[in-house]
């Protein structure tokens, strides 16, 4: 296997991708190689330097992710941070994680993925990813390589010392920045304890505390939790995605903590905008709000007259 990844041609690799070709179950397996062999020398808790722009859900809405870096600039001319979620409920889960990982893997220092709730076997087996691969492939093989790699992506990113950047949220049972760096990751995401919380809570804007979530997973934590966690880390903002912005983004707790939301009309049926949060070298938040590619209506066009039996992966 180690073999194999010496030969890939990243570039064409990513030329294909973004022709939403499909790459070579063998290419695949390589890929997941070299991205574990590079993502394991990343700490839990990574820092980086703005000007970056962080994104959240995508969802394997491929279309959405080529116009979202129409909007915000292709990679390396601009630097992204990813927040997770990027396979599930979409139409291109596939094509989405190989592009996405083959760019990590192409510009290490400019592309940074986190781990989402989604990145995980038992999530990505019912919602969508798995029955995907099997279509695609015949086999579920490429569902077990980049599961496998999941396993290695980091749990936050630190922008500038300044800004906290998770998929989910806050936990209990962390209350220091610190004490993320001593998890173990390399593992699928359990039902409950830190690693757990980190990718499935959520801000309630109601509480100050935290509460049960009605995701069956996580917490849901408020203002004065947010605030502590701050004053503790000696942070200015947490940035999060996770859940569905009607807007794009979400601004709570005085501006202490954004969702940024990046799958516009999610589901293909949500009407919802999506959003880029460029942080720029000075500090400066600006959500870059963009609406669906237009390619979207043209495949469903086209598969409804092709396929009437398709199946719906995000229902």
């Amino acid at each position: 296997m180690p073999g194999l990844t010496s030969v890939i041609d990243l570039d064409r690799c990513i030329e294909r991708l973004y022709k939403r070709e499909l790459l070579a179950e063998a290419v695949i397996e390589s890929i997941c190689v070299k991205a574990k062999e590079l993502l394991i020398q990343e700490s839990n808790v990574i820092h980086i330097k703005a000007p970056v722009s962080v994104v959240g859900d995508i969802h394997g809405q491929f279309f959405d992710l080529l116009e979202l870096f129409r909007v915000g600039g292709f990679p390396p001319d601009t630097n992204y941070l990813f927040l997770g979620d990027y396979v599930d409920r979409g139409y291109f889960s596939i094509e989405t994680i190989s592009l996405l990982t083959c760019l990590k893997l192409r510009h290490p220092n400019r592309i940074y993925l986190v781990r989402g709730n989604h990145e995980s076997r038992g999530i990505s087996q019912n919602y969508g990813f798995y029955s995907e691969c099997k279509s695609k492939y015949g086999n579920a093989n490429v569902w077990h390589y980049f599961t496998d790699m999941f396993d290695y992506l980091t749990l936050s990113v630190v922008i500038d010392n300044s800004i906290f950047c998770i998929h989910g949220g806050l936990s209990p049972n962390v209350h220091s920045i610190d004490q993320i760096k001593v998890v173990d990751r390399f593992k699928e995401i359990p039902h409950e304890g830190p690693m757990a919380d980190l990718v499935w809570s959520d801000p309630d804007p109601d509480k100050d505390d935290f509460g049960i979530s009605t995701r069956g997973a996580g917490y849901t934590f408020g203002a004065e939790i947010v605030k502590k966690f701050l004053a503790v880390n000696n942070m200015v903002h947490i940035l999060r995605a996770h859940q569905l912005c009607e807007q794009g983004f979400q601004v709570l707790f005085d501006d202490r903590l954004s969702t940024v939301w990046s799958a516009p009309n999610y589901c293909y049926r949500c009407g919802n905008m999506a959003s880029i949060l460029e942080v720029s070298e000075n500090g400066e938040r600006f959500f870059n709000v963009f609406d669906a590619a237009p390619e979207n209506e043209e495949y469903r066009e086209q598969q409804s007259t092709q396929q009437q039996g398709m199946i719906e992966y995000f229902l």
